[in-house]
């Protein structure tokens, strides 16, 4: 893989997935403070751009704000990529990254407009995780681990790691399409609890996997206990955060118990997608896929590679 390591772009990504976190945050503070309807105007609020900041408004303009700053942000690191990246498909990638904040925003804006109906909150939540894990890639591929040359494991178990990782992804999303559903009361609760219980067969299962056939592999093996520890962090916010719901129900407006756990279960689950697909951006990164591994051997033995697919 020939490609120059610039460690400013790939810093200032890094600070952008932090920025996306704390958007994250500020965004869970908007719902969880029954916020969402506070400034009933978009892209202003309350016609200016810098309203009085009391009561529900300051969380949903500072949700603006930040998410503004993101915007700005995301369109930064896409020149920097275009100005000191030679791979073409990586300054795509950025240009494709600061189209999904502006679609974000578009959304963000119409559930405000449409008066939070027609599953735009559940939409508005979802995409966001989509942004992330695009923020997130451009963090990994502009790493200095990503362009270094890395020793290739061979796969030869089945299903391959790659599907593996992927349904494990895509399962998680399964689950926050899920949460975003009961928090915004689209759904009732039993598909998220039931969804809690299919990630963590799911996750076990990519566990088990990456264990028998990559056990010496020491990425993997860091990935596979981290994805334990967070989905189970996750699984304990859930229930705790399901408990303050459950608790504070009479009570005449959100109270901070509730908010906290709810904004750290959100957040958090957000972070378990976004580690999910930072695996399989490590799968295909060190493993190669069945067509490469038969056409590398090919390769190294002196033979014309046979082109598969």
């Amino acid at each position: 893989m020939t490609a120059t390591y610039h460690p400013g772009v790939h810093r200032f990504s890094v600070f952008v997935v932090c920025w996306t976190v704390f958007l994250f945050v500020a965004g869970a503070l908007v719902t969880s403070n029954d916020a969402a309807l506070a400034v009933p105007d978009w892209p202003l609020s309350f016609h200016r751009y810098f309203p009085t900041m009391t009561g529900g408004v300051f969380y949903e303009h500072g949700h603006r704000m930040v998410a503004g700053g993101l915007a700005i942000f995301t369109l930064i690191l896409a020149i920097a990529i275009w100005v000191k990246e030679e791979r073409r498909w990586l300054r795509w990638f950025a240009a494709i990254a600061v189209g999904g904040v502006v679609v974000q925003a578009i959304l963000g804006g119409q559930v405000v407009i449409q008066l939070l109906h027609y599953w735009l909150p559940v939409i508005h939540a979802c995409f966001a995780q989509i942004v992330f894990a695009a923020v997130l890639s451009i963090a990994v591929f502009t790493s200095k681990w990503w362009v270094s040359e890395r020793p290739q494991i061979e796969d030869a178990g089945s299903p391959s790691i790659h599907a593996v990782a992927i349904v494990n992804a895509a399962v998680i999303y399964l689950q926050v399409i899920f949460g975003a559903g009961f928090r915004h009361q689209y759904l009732p609760i039993w598909p998220h609890m039931a969804g809690a219980l299919l990630v963590l067969g799911v996750v076990i299962w990519t566990a088990v996997v990456s264990r028998k056939r990559f056990g010496n592999s020491p990425e993997l093996s860091k990935a596979r206990v981290l994805l334990h520890a967070i989905v189970g962090t996750q699984i304990l916010l859930g229930l705790a955060a399901y408990w303050s719901r459950l608790t504070t129900v009479d009570a005449p407006q959100p109270m901070p118990v509730m908010i906290w756990l709810t904004v750290i279960h959100t957040v958090f689950g957000a972070i378990l997608f976004a580690f999910s697909v930072l695996i399989v951006l490590l799968c295909y990164r060190i493993i190669p896929r069945r067509g490469q591994q038969h056409a590398t051997t090919q390769a190294s033995l002196g033979k014309k590679p046979v082109t598969i697919g």
